[in-house]
């Protein structure tokens, strides 16, 4: 059908049709698909510098040198690999466990990669990159001793003295499965194991990955069930929610580590 205009014009009504379905349908992805939000991304490309958190306290995923000053370790080297994937510099921020959600929420860092263990509770007012390293809480204890402690009751009696470090997963695990052992609270996770080879406690709550390495460096000390875990779980690399482009970087740069071998590799040199 063709219409005659007041100013004596010819205009198709199929035209007219056209021309307003693709307005309606611009206007709706513009609703859809608003400008992109500037994402953390941008802001550390910008900066040339990836701001990493690090308790440094936990061999052998992210562990101080006092004697160089320098950081070492699994989580260490692999957020290096992921300053180097965006084509920037990586700089530590030193953190505690008891104030990694409280720093990660007033931004001090762009993200925290130390062994932080992946749990619902964070995942509730933070975000959490896919899992990487399936390891469990187990027990590090003095070798002379390791035929003792086979199960959790064993260890849930007052005559047995159980360190953990403040504020994190080896805390709550303590305080929810031996209620009636005598728990000390020591601040610096990295002197515990030296501590429970020198009589000062039991038993320590940790993760296999440090009880390991813990074991490979120090004779006095064994680790009976590090086979036979208490849980199973993943690290994750702890950031501000709300930022999805970020995320999704990140989720694909630890996709690539993995199927590239990287992540093996960095297995090898520092756990098994």
């Amino acid at each position: 059908m063709i219409l005659k205009l007041e100013d004596g014009s010819m205009v198709s009504v199929k035209k007219i049709v056209m021309v307003t379905l693709v307005a309606v349908t611009m206007l709706g992805l513009g609703g859809l698909f608003p400008h992109a939000e500037a994402s953390k991304l941008d802001e550390v490309q910008s900066r040339g510098c990836l701001l990493v958190g690090t308790t440094g306290d936990y061999k052998p995923m992210s562990y101080l040198n006092r004697e160089t000053g320098r950081y070492e370790g699994f989580d260490t080297e692999a957020s290096e690999l992921l300053a180097q994937s965006l084509g920037v510099q990586v700089k530590f921020i030193p953190t505690t466990w008891s104030t990694l959600t409280a720093d990660t929420l007033a931004g001090k860092f762009d993200i925290a990669m130390c062994g932080i263990t992946r749990t619902l509770a964070r995942e509730q007012k933070m975000a959490q990159s896919n899992g990487y390293l399936v390891f469990g809480k187990t027990i590090l204890c003095r070798k002379d001793d390791a035929k003792k402690f086979k199960t959790l009751a064993d260890m849930n009696k007052k005559d047995v003295r159980v360190m953990v470090n403040p504020g994190g997963t080896n805390e709550k695990f303590a305080l929810a499965n031996l209620p009636d052992c005598t728990l000390i609270v020591h601040q610096q996770n990295a002197e515990i194991p030296g501590l429970i080879a020198e009589g000062k406690a039991d038993i320590m709550i940790t993760e296999t990955m440090e009880a390991r390495r813990y074991v490979r460096d120090n004779a006095k000390l064994a680790a009976p069930l590090i086979e036979e875990p208490f849980t199973k779980n993943n690290f994750g690399i702890l950031m501000q929610q709300g930022d999805q482009i970020f995320l999704n970087y990140v989720n694909m740069w630890m996709e690539e580590m993995e199927l590239n071998g990287t992540f093996a590799r960095l297995d090898a040199k520092y756990i098994k």
